[in-house]
C-alpha cells in the first residue's frame, strides 16, 4: 500500500511539474514590455505635430462671452435650454450646459442666430463668433472663450484598465492616453496599434508602430475627440489562452482524482 502511495504521489508530482512547465511557458518576453526599441537620440520638428481637433455634429461646446459691458453680454451667456447629456465616472450620467452640435454642423447662439461651426477648431469658432459680434455692432472688444466639452478617446484591448479617457484640455497624444489607460500589458502588440479615426462622416483606420520614432512625425501621433484606440493581444496571450482552456481542465481532473485515490488508500 505504501508504494502504491508513493508512486500516486509521484504522479502527483509530476502534474505539478507540469502546471509549472505551462506556466513558463505562458509568459511573455520583457523585452515586449519596451517602447521604441533600438531608438537613437533625435530631433522632431514641431511643425509636424499638429494637435488641432476639428468639431463635428454632436460636439459639446461651452461658449462664454465677456466684455466692458456685462449687460450687453449677459444675454450670450444664457444657453436656450441647452442642458446636455455626458457620461461621467462609473457610467453615471452628468448634465452639462452647452451647446450641442446638430446633424447639420450647426448650432443655435442668441442674438447671431443659426451659426455652421462643424468642420472648425475651437479657435476658428472664436475668431467667428467675436467678428459677428463686432461686424453687427452687439459688443465693443468682445472676448469668447470656446471649449469642447466631450473631447474624449477609448482604449481598449490589452491594456491596463480599458475606458474612456476624458480630455478637458482638448489635447492628448496617443502615449498619453495609454498611459492614461494603465500602459499597454505584456500581452499587447506595440508594433499594431489600431486607431480609428471618423471624419466627415467616413471612418479611417490606421495601424501605429510604437516601437519605431514615425509615430511623432504621425497625424495620429495627436488624438482626435472621439477617437478609438485598440491594443490586440500578441501571439503569446493567443497561445496561452488556448493552451488554458485545453489543458487546464484536463489536470484539475487528473488532480481530482489523484487526490481521490490517496484518500481511499488512506483509508
Amino acid at each position: 500500500m505504501t508504494g502504491t502511495t508513493f508512486g500516486i504521489r509521484d504522479i502527483l508530482s509530476k502534474i505539478s511539474l507540469l502546471f509549472a512547465i505551462f506556466y513558463l511557458s505562458s509568459c511573455a518576453s520583457s523585452k515586449k514590455t519596451v517602447y521604441f526599441i533600438d531608438q537613437q537620440d533625435a530631433v522632431l520638428k514641431a511643425s509636424n505635430l499638429s494637435s488641432k481637433s476639428l468639431v463635428q455634429p454632436n460636439d459639446i461646446l461651452s461658449i462664454a462671452v465677456t466684455s466692458l459691458n456685462p449687460t450687453a453680454t449677459e444675454v450670450f451667456n444664457k444657453p436656450n435650454n441647452s442642458f446636455v447629456s455626458t457620461s461621467g465616472v462609473n457610467g453615471a450620467t452628468l448634465q452639462s450646459p452647452g451647446y450641442l452640435v446638430n446633424n447639420e454642423g450647426n448650432i443655435q447662439f442668441p442674438i447671431l442666430g443659426q451659426m455652421k461651426i462643424s468642420g472648425l477648431s475651437t479657435n476658428e469658432i472664436r475668431e467667428k463668433i467675436t467678428k459677428e459680434l463686432v461686424d453687427k455692432k452687439l459688443l465693443v472688444d468682445p472676448i469668447v472663450i470656446v471649449r469642447q466639452l466631450n473631447f474624449k478617446v477609448s482604449v481598449l484591448g490589452e491594456v491596463g484598465r480599458p475606458s474612456v479617457v476624458n480630455v478637458p484640455n482638448e489635447k492628448i497624444s496617443l502615449l498619453e492616453a495609454l498611459g492614461q489607460a494603465g500602459d499597454i500589458t505584456i500581452y499587447g502588440r506595440k508594433d499594431n496599434v489600431m486607431i480609428v479615426r471618423e471624419e466627415d462622416g467616413v471612418k479611417k483606420i490606421k495601424r501605429i508602430n510604437l516601437n519605431s520614432n514615425e509615430i511623432f512625425s504621425s497625424d495620429y501621433y495627436y488624438l482626435k475627440s472621439n477617437d478609438i484606440v485598440y491594443v490586440e493581444a500578441n501571439k503569446a496571450k493567443v497561445s496561452s489562452s488556448t493552451r488554458s482552456s485545453t489543458l487546464i481542465p484536463i489536470l484539475l481532473s487528473a488532480l481530482s482524482f489523484g487526490a481521490i485515490l490517496i484518500d481511499r488508500i488512506a483509508r
